[in-house]
């Protein structure tokens, strides 16, 4: 099958979508699928094959954040050279419209991932206006969609209860094989490093942005140091336009000996990282999978984490973790319950059990399935149609 795989961001930007896009057509590849990759250039990226990199409009420092020529010249072309059996596209916005634009001039099956709650993130683009708007605007891409993917059953759910019309499969995001083998004398060293003489090691892996609700956990951290100690500390892993004022609270909250920032870490390095820790912290309301809570998992690190949409599909309480309601207090006394090392013990065995449901090549398998599914309803929608135009020139 030839997949043309559709994105607004890619590697070298992190994030949970690039990880995705690599991730779903390595897994196809392996498979014997030919899949293509559509993605915005970048400065410092590494030329690999079936790749097509097209312009960018504007692309900002701070954070990488790009706004893509999603109708560069190139991404048709190599289009039409390819003959693509399918479009996955991964956004809504911007290559989702490149993306419909194909799928309807050529008549070629279009599936889409959605892989996030939009409307939290119109802020980075100066469309914060138009949240309300978000939803309609939505539903009215996802008409034009043979299928569409939710990353988690509850997401399914959510997406069916507003509404939406076309099939609705779920597509978690798939874990490499090497998510389940960190480096044991990496994770050491980072132990030592990070926690110091500090007995207890927490990590976190996120972008520094509001919606990743990171003041609450450093709340809930001033809590647990007010109750338990200062024998922790807390290694925040990633970047963000909210840097500046994280690092304020720290300093506010007194937690300056306790917080420690990681900043802009490579993908494989996050196993080792959550590996050192003795427990992954998530405080995300805005995730529709969280991927890092896996990658915490397959590392066999426990999490606690917010009770949130993305959250509940994956947090087993007893078994690989713990969630708690949106309380500082009662997420500062799970984070110690935890601690407790036959508690610590079960939950690192469940948490390894539950990533390994997760595996690239499974989710590759039931996506190549999806992909057959959507092909089929393309067929029978164009013979409907087709029948239909046939109806009306015999009535004339």
């Amino acid at each position: 099958m030839k997949i043309a795989m559709m994105t607004n961001n890619y590697k070298p930007f992190i994030g949970g979508v690039p990880i995705s896009v690599e991730r779903l057509a390595a897994g196809l590849r392996k498979m014997g699928h030919h899949v293509v990759v559509f993605a915005p250039y970048y400065e410092e990226q590494e030329e690999e094959e079936n790749e097509v990199r097209f312009k960018v409009f504007f692309r900002r420092k701070s954070d990488g954040f790009s706004v893509p020529n999603s109708f560069d010249p190139k991404i048709e072309r190599r289009f039409c050279e390819e003959d693509f059996d399918l479009i996955h596209v991964h956004h809504p916005m911007m290559i989702g419209d490149t993306a419909r634009y194909l799928s309807w001039k050529y008549h070629v099956p279009l599936v889409f991932t959605y892989h996030t709650r939009y409307e939290q993130y119109l802020h980075y683009v100066g469309l914060s206006a138009f949240k309300g708007v978000m939803p309609f605007y939505l539903k009215k891409c996802m008409k034009s969609c043979d299928m569409v993917f939710a990353p988690t059953p509850l997401m399914k759910d959510y997406l069916e209860a507003v509404g939406i019309k076309s099939r609705v499969r779920v597509l978690p995001t798939g874990l490499l094989g090497d998510s389940f083998h960190p480096d044991e004398e990496r994770s050491l060293r980072l132990r030592r490093e990070l926690a110091g003489e500090k007995k207890y090691l927490f990590c976190t892996v996120a972008r520094l942005a509001k919606e990743k609700n990171l003041e609450f956990l450093l709340q809930s951290m001033k809590i647990f140091k007010e109750r338990h100690g200062s024998g922790f500390r807390l290694a925040l892993i990633g970047e963000g336009p909210e840097k500046t004022e994280l690092e304020k609270a720290v300093k506010r909250l007194g937690l300056e000996n306790e917080t420690v920032f990681v900043g802009k870490t490579p993908n494989q390095e996050i196993k080792n990282y959550c590996h050192a820790a003795d427990a992954f912290l998530f405080s995300s309301l805005s995730e529709t999978q969280g991927i890092v809570l896996l990658e915490a998992m397959a590392a066999g690190t426990p999490v606690i984490a917010v009770k949130a949409t993305g959250v509940s599909d994956v947090v087993v309480n007893g078994k690989n973790g713990y969630m708690t309601e949106v309380s500082e207090t009662e997420f500062a006394e799970k984070v110690m319950d935890v601690l407790d090392k036959k508690e610590l013990k079960i939950l690192s065995r469940g948490a390894r059990q539950t990533a390994e449901q997760y595996k690239s090549g499974e989710i590759a398998g039931r996506a190549s399935a999806a992909y057959a599914e959507a092909i089929m309803l393309r067929q029978i929608k164009e013979a409907s149609r087709h029948n239909h135009r046939n109806q009306d020139v015999v009535y004339l």
